[in-house]
């Protein structure tokens, strides 16, 4: 596949990666104030999270076999536009069900980053990919941690609508960026919507693209366990006050980003499947620490926060490789590889957070939750276990 001679700037996929995540809890900290405001229960206004979560994993689907059709500077800038007069529209909502609607509009914006990623696959060689990946995911790691704070900060100051203008603003200066930096990189565009879905068995029963979407899958699966398990199992076993709880649990974003970090600077100069399985080793490693302290009676926090930092640091090594490989199977079908290996993803990490949820109780909280997290690496060890030796196979001449 012919690569085009010139890309965007790093700096230009950050920043719309940014602003792809971005949206998804910046407004938290005014959730109470504007339930106030429109006159409904809590659980109604929580819809605007859960409602967006579900419309964003439709549409990763959706937009990245567009990209491949129509091409990816399209869908982006048509992505953020939309974005934009959305979040307009939450600004001025005049009731809660207004709003609600809009917020469902504004999850156009979550599946430009699978589109980005499709972007850094159509400029660069498959490791290489790996390697901007990496840094990337940094964005992703950093905005949602950022988020609530400057959320908090301007709904203090402004009003809750203050996030809604930021992000606003933010979407106009990335819009713009987009315009001048992003040139249409798809060079090797579907002739037809039909003609792209006739070639889609050929990415599904791919036994290499399912292997990098499940490892990319049961990686952030592990994550989403600590999400939905942590606050019982420190709370319970070490009684952390709330502000030392968000500490804690902000410790397996941090490892991911340094694990981002270490993919930016290494994952160019080493084969993507020595690099997941190199992260899955460290998971899994890292979780039978956790479970072999626990095991001796060591009783301290950093007995269960450190292990699941290096499932961070893992995860970091592990998913800018896995997502390479998988939207680097089919040539034809980039943009549709990444947005469903993004569905894929949320899917894997929803269902682990749930079945952390169902089995943790306040009496096995620690044991069990790395017990699920170990379950949940180990399947990614195996999937990324597979992605080697199909890539071996094809490597030799054989079918994957």
């Amino acid at each position: 596949m012919p690569l085009p001679a010139h890309g965007p700037r790093l700096g230009t996929l950050i920043l719309l990666s940014a602003l792809c995540i971005l949206p998804v809890n910046i407004f938290l900290p005014s959730l109470t104030r504007m339930a106030a405001e429109f006159g409904v229960e809590y659980g109604v206004i929580g819809l605007a999270l859960a409602g967006y979560a579900g419309a964003s994993a439709i549409l990763q689907i959706l937009l990245g076999p567009l990209s491949d059709r129509f091409g990816r500077r399209p869908v982006i800038l048509c992505g953020v536009a939309v974005f934009m007069a959305a979040t307009t529209g939450c600004i001025f909502a005049p009731d809660i069900w207004s709003f609600l609607g809009f917020r469902l509009l504004q999850a156009v914006i979550a599946p430009t980053y699978a589109v980005a990623l499709a972007v850094i696959r159509d400029t660069t060689s498959r490791e290489k990919a790996a390697s901007r990946i990496g840094y990337v995911a940094m964005a992703w790691a950093v905005a949602p941690m950022l988020g609530p704070s400057l959320g908090g900060l301007l709904d203090e100051t402004f009003g809750w609508r203050a996030s809604f203008w930021f992000l606003d603003a933010f979407g106009l200066a990335v819009f713009a960026l987009c315009w001048i930096d992003l040139r249409e990189t798809n060079l090797t565009r579907s002739s037809s919507m039909g003609a792209q879905f006739r070639s889609y068995p050929a990415l599904l029963k791919s036994g290499r693209y399912w292997s990098y979407a499940l490892c990319m899958a049961f990686s952030v699966g592990a994550f989403f366990a600590f999400l939905a398990g942590a606050p019982l199992a420190a709370g319970a076993a070490f009684d952390l006050s709330p502000a030392a709880l968000g500490l804690g649990m902000g410790s397996i974003t941090a490892g991911f980003m340094f694990g981002s970090f270490l993919s930016g600077r290494f994952a160019g100069r080493v084969p993507l499947t020595t690099m997941m399985l190199a992260g899955r080793t460290l998971a899994c490693a890292g979780l039978l620490l956790g479970l072999a302290l626990y095991a001796a009676g060591i009783d301290h926090v950093m007995a269960l926060l450190g292990p699941c930092m290096l499932v961070g640091v893992s995860n970091g090594l592990t998913i800018p490789s896995a997502n390479a490989g998988a939207i680097s199977v089919h040539p034809k079908l980039t943009g549709s590889a990444a947005g469903l290996a993004s569905a894929i993803t949320v899917a894997g990490g929803a269902a682990m957070a749930s079945i952390a949820s169902a089995v943790l109780t306040e009496e096995n909280a620690r044991f069990a939750l790395l017990l699920v997290m170990l379950g949940s690496a180990t399947v990614a060890f195996l999937a990324a276990l597979t992605a080697h030796r199909l890539e071996r196979v094809r490597t030799d001449g054989g079918e994957s």
